[in-house]
C-alpha cells in the first residue's frame, strides 16, 4: 500500500489544501483536541499538531497506522499525536474532540468514501460546535467529447474478426472511468449537480436525484458526461476549496466519466435536460448505482432514453 500513499501525498492540489486550511486558521487548532479520520501516513495530524493543537487522535484501521507512529515520533510529535490502528466504530476516545479533519473523499466524490465514518465520529465524539476539515461536498457535471475512445473502446466490439460481440458493447458502457478529461473536451456548461453540508447531513440523504440543464458551448456531438467535486473548507475565517475540475491541475481523483450508449449531436445553445440519481447498490453498499435520464430534442436529433451504470 505504500504507492497509495506516495499517490496521495504527491498529489499537491490535494495535500497543500489541507495544509493551507489547518495552518492559514491555526488560531482554531490552538490547544484543542483534534480527530483526524483515516489518518493514513499521518500527514494531516502532523498539520494539526504544527498548528498548535494540544491533542491529536489519528485512527487508521490498516497496518499503515503502525508506520505513522514511527513517522510521527521521528517528526517530534509523540507527545501530541496518538495513532490508534482499529476502526472508528469499534474504538473509545475519553476526550470529546473540538475539531474533526479527514480526506473522506472517494472516485465520483461518495465511491467508497470514509464520508459514512466521519459522520459517525462526528455524532459520537464530537464535541458541541465541532469543526469539521472540509465541512462541504458540492458536485458538477459537464457534457464532453470523446470519439477517440468511444472508437477505441466500445465500437470495436461491433466487428471481431468479423464477428458481433456487441452484447460487450453495451455492459462495456455500464461502468463508469475515472481518468483526467482534457479542458478542449469539455462542450458544455458545468452545472451543479449534488451538494451537502458535513455538519448536519445524515448518510440516507448521501443519496441524490438532481435535475440538471446542459447547453451546448457550440456544435458539436457530446459522447459523455464528466462528473467532478470540490471540498470547502468553510469552518474558519481563510476558506480554502480543494478542486477536481478539469479546469484545474489534475489530482488523483481525476474526473468520473459517463458515457452515453447513444451520443447526442448537439447546435450551439441548445439544451439538453438530464436528470442524475445515485444509490448505493442493494447487494454491495460499496458499489453505487447511476442511472441517467436525458430528454433532448435539437437540429440534429432528438435523444430520449434512460440509462444505467455501476462504479465499483
Amino acid at each position: 500500500h505504500y504507492g497509495i500513499h506516495m499517490d496521495m501525498l504527491k498529489d499537491t492540489q490535494r495535500t497543500c489544501a489541507y495544509r493551507d486550511a489547518i495552518l492559514a486558521n491555526s488560531y482554531m487548532f490552538k490547544d484543542k483536541v483534534v480527530l483526524d479520520v483515516g489518518c493514513g501516513t499521518g500527514i494531516l495530524s502532523m498539520f494539526a499538531a504544527k498548528a498548535g493543537a494540544r491533542k491529536v487522535i489519528g485512527i487508521d484501521c490498516s497496518s499503515v497506522a503502525e508506520q505513522a507512529t514511527r513517522i510521527v515520533k521521528d517528526n517530534g510529535f509523540e507527545n501530541v499525536i496518538t495513532v490508534i490502528r482499529g476502526k472508528v466504530e469499534e474504538i473509545t476516545i475519553e476526550d470529546k474532540v473540538d475539531i474533526i479533519i479527514s480526506e473522506w473523499m472517494g472516485y465520483f466524490l461518495l465511491y467508497e468514501s470514509m464520508l459514512n465514518t466521519v459522520l459517525y465520529a462526528r455524532d459520537k465524539f464530537g464535541a458541541k460546535g465541532v469543526k469539521l476539515f472540509p465541512d462541504r461536498g458540492n458536485m458538477f457535471v459537464c457534457g464532453v467529447t470523446d470519439e477517440q475512445y468511444v472508437t477505441s473502446k466500445f465500437k470495436i466490439w461491433e466487428n471481431v474478426q468479423g464477428l458481433d460481440f456487441s452484447y460487450f458493447k453495451r455492459l462495456a458502457y455500464i461502468e463508469p472511468l475515472v481518468d483526467t478529461v482534457d479542458p478542449s473536451q469539455i462542450v458544455t456548461n458545468t452545472a451543479p449537480l449534488f451538494s451537502f453540508d458535513i455538519n448536519t447531513v445524515t448518510v440516507d440523504e448521501l443519496s441524490f436525484n438532481s435535475k440538471y440543464t446542459l447547453v451546448a458551448s457550440h456544435d458539436t456531438e457530446m459522447h459523455a458526461l464528466s462528473v467532478h467535486f470540490d471540498t470547502p473548507f468553510t469552518a474558519g475565517h481563510e476558506t480554502i476549496v480543494l478542486d477536481t475540475s478539469p479546469m484545474v491541475p489534475p489530482t488523483h481523483w481525476r474526473q468520473t466519466v459517463l458515457y452515453l450508449y447513444n451520443p447526442i449531436r448537439v447546435a450551439k445553445g441548445e439544451k439538453i435536460e438530464c436528470v442524475m440519481s445515485m444509490n448505493p447498490n442493494k447487494d454491495n453498499p460499496r458499489d453505487l448505482d447511476i442511472h441517467v435520464r436525458i430528454d433532448f430534442d435539437g437540429k440534429y436529433q432528438s435523444s430520449h432514453f434512460d440509462q444505467d451504470y455501476r462504479l465499483r
